[in-house]
């Protein structure tokens, strides 16, 4: 195994008498994309906010990209980019201001913040919207803002949780290309979604969570042989829930027809 990017080693996480992370063990090598895929509550967004450094209290061990998110949280977060799932911006600011902040909030040079979001910006075809507020925009074009933010400074891990999340066809496109590009550049991925034909031909290994526990993890030829094929969708299915869904579906009819 080459080095690693991210080591969980026995994390659990638990508010009150609810355990949320039972027991993760997981080792990411550097240039790798990995899925991180489960459920409603399997406990997705409290594995990433613990590895963002925004959730201090858990017990076993975590690495991320060799530093330990507990004691070192603002070195972390100077190393990483995260496109949070429902991400709160600055509304009244204008594009070019939130960018600016993100920029000097990581210690950017003004000029080079101006340069790479300009860059950015005409690549996710919204240059003309640098002067405008960001309450004007749509949630497509906040989810490029976004995306633009969490890489303005070259970050080493990049988190992403729904990361095509109101992007039209070819915004989508763009942005499956960079995180192949990305990883290609020596970059790790950390790729959380519910969009399973995606993750499917993005990643190169999948983790899948269901109930606080890692029940499946290799690449999707892997989980196919362990699973006897099919589609990871399917996979995701087998492993996560009891099954029925064409009955449920039926039943869900049903019930629309009682009176």
């Amino acid at each position: 195994m080459g080095e690693l990017a991210l080591e969980l080693k026995g994390l659990r996480k638990s508010y009150g008498s609810r355990v949320v992370l039972d027991g993760i063990d997981l080792a990411v090598e550097r240039g790798t994309i990995l899925g991180y895929i489960g459920p409603n509550g399997a406990g997705k967004s409290t594995t990433v906010k613990i590895l963002c450094g925004l959730l201090p209290d858990f017990e076993g061990d975590v690495r991320v990209l060799g530093l330990d998110p507990r004691a070192d949280a603002l070195a972390v977060k100077r190393k990483i980019g995260y496109v949070p799932e429902n991400a709160i911006l600055f509304e009244q600011l204008t594009v070019a201001e939130f960018l600016l902040l993100v920029g000097r909030l990581h210690a950017l040079d003004d000029g080079l913040t101006k340069r790479r979001s300009e860059r950015f910006l005409e690549l996710f075809e919204l240059s003309e919207r640098l002067g405008a507020r960001i309450a004007t925009l749509s949630k497509g074009m906040r989810q490029k803002v976004l995306l633009t933010s969490a890489l303005l400074h070259d970050p080493e891990l990049v988190v992403l949780d729904e990361p095509l999340s109101g992007l039209d066809v070819n915004a989508t496109i763009l942005v499956k290309e960079l995180i192949h590009a990305l990883a290609q550049s020596g970059k790790t991925v950390f790729y959380c979604s519910h969009v399973m034909d995606v993750v499917e031909r993005v990643c190169d290994r999948i983790a899948i969570l269901d109930g606080g526990k890692l029940v499946a993890l290799g690449t999707f030829e892997e989980l196919q042989q362990a699973q006897g094929g099919g589609s990871l969708e399917r996979i995701f299915a087998q492993l996560t829930s009891e099954g029925g869904q064409a009955e449920k579906a039926q039943a869900l009819l049903e019930a629309l027809r009682t009176s």
